[in-house]
């Protein structure tokens, strides 16, 4: 660590040079990073934020939400299987919406869940709504945007109903449009209208998936019991959301590239630094210095100099973020940071070792002789 420091010391311009190209990788990983976990926030956060664990789902469905139909004699027995309190049906339903008074038409998301139960939204503004009342909605705090506030009326495009805004709830985006949470009753009304037209009944009405909250050999051992269902994983449910794997898929792979790009760029710097030292080193050896040693002194450069970088690319981030506008979405918990931080480093370390297989190749006495001619 003396011979590492003495030498960053004498040399700062050289190593300023490359702690500044080590803080603009790092800030693009991170920003990256955030952004990635802003995206994937934005479309899943109201399974996200779900209670539950695991979801009763049709076998043929392929895990999506949309494609599940399940009915009142499989939820009755979800509800025997692991509690009342611990299984929810839950209906999902696109849609389109208008405001009254204002022209713009927006998308939203339908959740049609027990006001009571499991997955009853948490309230961040207003008042909630009960299971008997109908034309009451709850909605993300998103639709602000489109001019939604306490008391608009909201009517859906198909189905020609309308609902009065008693409260908002935040983040709850699915498929990257924002949630509008209505009672059982009022789901059965709009999808009686839908069924009416198919010689449908009342009796007809299915919603599309139960969570439950609950051991994963419970809900493996209920959907056994039930015909043609399957239980899957939160996570499962979220990787089944429209567009979210692609999306993912492609930026984490962005990712996997910038790591891959500071490996080689690091590497490289670091190499070319060694081979001009060639004969320094080879000096030092000659005087008894330990290959071990030397190699270590390279590290510790490579160490210093990410933390160092790292930690500014942290601040660097942290006050873009706030300056960010709000309709971006960009999120990095500490969770994230650390790991993302501390990959940034075994890469960067990863990327010095070619320079130190180079250290320990020196030979002495050809180092001193190439340094005499």
């Amino acid at each position: 660590m003396f011979l590492a420091l003495r030498e960053m010391r004498h040399a700062k311009a050289r190593y300023c040079l490359i702690m500044v190209i080590m803080l603009l990788v790092s800030f693009l990983v991170l920003f990256v990073t955030g952004l990635a976990r802003g995206l994937s926030y934005a479309n899943i956060s109201a399974l996200e934020n779900m209670p539950a664990g695991y979801f009763l789902i049709q076998d043929d469905a392929g895990h999506a939400f949309r494609r599940s139909q399940l009915g009142a004699e499989d939820f009755a027995a979800a509800k025997e299987a692991v509690g009342a309190g611990n299984a929810a049906a839950l209906g999902v339903q696109n849609g389109t919406i208008t405001v009254d008074g204002a022209e713009v038409k927006t998308d939203i998301t339908f959740f049609a869940v027990d006001m009571q139960g499991l997955l009853a939204p948490k309230l961040a503004e207003g008042t909630g709504i009960s299971n008997e009342e109908s034309g009451r909605a709850v909605v993300d705090a998103k639709l602000e945007e489109s001019g939604v506030k306490l008391g608009s009326t909201i009517r859906d495009q198909t189905s020609g109903m309308s609902w009065t805004v008693s409260g908002f709830v935040n983040d709850s985006s699915y498929s990257h449009v924002p949630v509008v949470y209505i009672n059982n009753a009022d789901w059965q009304t709009m999808k009686q209208g839908a069924l009416t037209g198919n010689n449908g009944t009342p009796a007809d009405v299915p919603f599309n998936v139960i969570a439950l909250k609950s051991s994963s050999v419970q809900a493996a051992d209920l959907a056994a019991q039930l015909d043609q269902v399957e239980s899957i994983t939160k996570k499962q449910a979220i990787a089944s959301v429209p567009g979210y794997a692609a999306e993912q898929g492609s930026l984490q792979m962005m990712i996997a590239f910038l790591f891959v790009i500071s490996a080689v760029v690091l590497a490289v710097f670091f190499y070319v630094i060694t081979i001009q030292k060639t004969s320094q080193f080879g000096v030092l050896k000659a005087m008894g210095t330990r290959t071990s040693y030397l190699a270590w002194s390279v590290l510790c450069q490579v160490l210093v100099l990410s933390v160092i970088s790292l930690a500014l690319s942290l601040l660097l981030t942290y006050g873009m973020n706030m300056g960010l506008p709000d309709a971006m979405p960009f999120q990095l918990e500490g969770s994230t940071m650390a790991f993302t931080g501390g990959l940034f480093i075994a890469v960067s370390l990863l990327g010095a070792l070619i320079s130190v297989v180079r250290v320990t190749k020196i030979d002495a006495l050809t180092a001193i002789g190439r340094a005499g001619a």
